[in-house]
């Protein structure tokens, strides 16, 4: 027999196995039933937990604030508070969603678990919550939605629906390893929006229908039962934070660039939407800088591109980001935009692994980007200690920057002073 038949026949097996006792759980659990799911819990004492607290005196803050470890979480990725704040909600680019819990609320996580471990998740990156309390979790090519998850995480069978099923937010085709982290909020409309990064460094131009009908590329929006969908944003290249204004209820969000051009161009972006259809530029351009590809490409008729807020460090990775909402924070703080840089890959000298800030102005424009937290990566070696990915709050106003480079989810307070 040809081995590497058999081997190809074995692996099939098992994935169609694997794939089977999947769906098996998600109708067990849609019919209430229960599973014989295991939780995977997460040591917070010991070796690990000292080896990232020795990086807490690296990180450079304001003056007033203080860092400190929240939990050791593994891959941490895109976060959600509970809207009743029991809970945080921690997505990857792995296998798991954790439940983060800090059941005597002194500002140390008590219990990091695997949540709904009967279910196989695939690249769960995007929680988000309804003002009412249902958990969405946007996967690479699926968006599940669990009614009561802040009250039933305790359990590894929990209530599931299907909002997208497997295959449904892009063609199977376009499924990739690379631009597949989602990201989803609920917007002022009550609607879910959900980004889809195109997999590509640039996407060949024979792709550009199928992509814009998609909203592969862009944002795309839905009744939060999954029907209606349309395509809210275009002219986006890969998209891994977002979030609503909440004086405005406009979506702000950031985009990552074109590898491979040089270590200073294009530009990061921090956008600003302000209707539905807007188109950023991409493929044709990253902020102004036009891509060689695109440029005899014929731009979309009658469409003028919108520029981005804020042009940023070129490569350094602009992801997660949230406006403060909160009063813990000193006021200059109050209305603005924190982001998470992770840290550039492809550039001769390192930059990023840091946490940027911008204010916003009467009109409601960005106003520069300043750093706000730094020393997640050794300038002296080049080498990360850390990589922040996402930013959320507490329900005292202090900050949670997850980092899945370290495994860990670090917490930003400010202490006013004494004087």
């Amino acid at each position: 027999m040809n081995s590497l038949k058999f081997i190809g026949g074995v692996l099939t097996t098992a994935f169609l196995a694997t794939s089977v006792m999947a769906q098996d759980n998600l109708t067990k659990l849609q019919n209430m039933q229960r599973t014989d799911a295991t939780f995977t819990r997460i040591d917070q004492s010991g070796d690990t937990a000292d080896a990232l607290r020795s990086i807490l005196p690296h990180i450079n803050l304001p003056d007033g604030f203080e860092v400190s470890l929240y939990a050791v979480v593994p891959n941490a990725r895109s976060m959600a508070m509970a809207p009743q704040g029991t809970v945080l909600f921690v997505g990857t680019r792995k296998d798991k969603v954790w439940s983060v819990v800090d059941r005597d609320r002194n500002r140390i996580a008590d219990e990091v678990k695997d949540f709904a471990p009967s279910i196989t998740f695939d690249i769960p990156n995007g929680p988000c919550f309804s003002p009412d309390g249902f958990l969405y979790i946007a996967e690479r090519n699926r968006v599940l939605v669990f009614p009561a998850a802040e009250f039933f995480f305790e359990s590894p069978d929990i209530a599931v629906g299907e909002v997208v099923p497997q295959g449904g937010l892009i063609p199977v085709e376009e499924e990739s390893f690379n631009h597949s982290a989602r990201v989803c909020d609920i917007g002022p409309d009550g609607k879910l929006y959900i980004s889809l990064g195109q997999p590509h460094n640039v996407q060949p131009v024979d792709k550009l229908e199928l992509y814009d009908r998609i909203g592969i590329g862009g944002i795309i929006r839905m009744n939060t039962d999954g029907s209606d969908r349309q395509v809210y944003t275009r002219g986006v290249r890969n998209s891994v934070g977002q979030d609503f204004n909440p004086a405005t209820g406009e979506l702000w969000w950031t985009d990552n660039q074109v590898d491979g051009m040089g270590d200073d161009i294009p530009p990061g972006e921090l956008n600003r939407q302000t209707e539905a259809g807007q188109h950023f530029g991409f493929p044709w351009t990253n902020a102004r800088v036009e891509i060689p590809l695109y440029k005899d490409v014929s731009r979309p008729e009658g469409v003028t591109f919108v520029e981005p807020q804020l042009e940023l460090t070129a490569h350094a990775a602009d992801l997660g980001m949230r406006f403060y909402h909160d009063e813990s924070f000193p006021a200059r703080y109050h209305g603005g935009i924190f982001w998470a840089q992770h840290g550039s890959w492809n550039r001769t000298t390192p930059v990023g692994a840091r946490v940027m800030f911008t204010a916003l102005d009467a009109d409601g424009n960005a106003v520069g980007a300043e750093v706000f937290a730094d020393g997640w990566l050794n300038d002296s070696t080049g080498e990360y200690r850390g990589r922040p990915m996402d930013i959320e709050f507490l329900p005292d106003g202090s900050m949670l920057v997850s980092d899945d480079f370290a495994g860990a989810i670090w917490r930003i307070a400010y202490k006013a002073s004494s004087e």
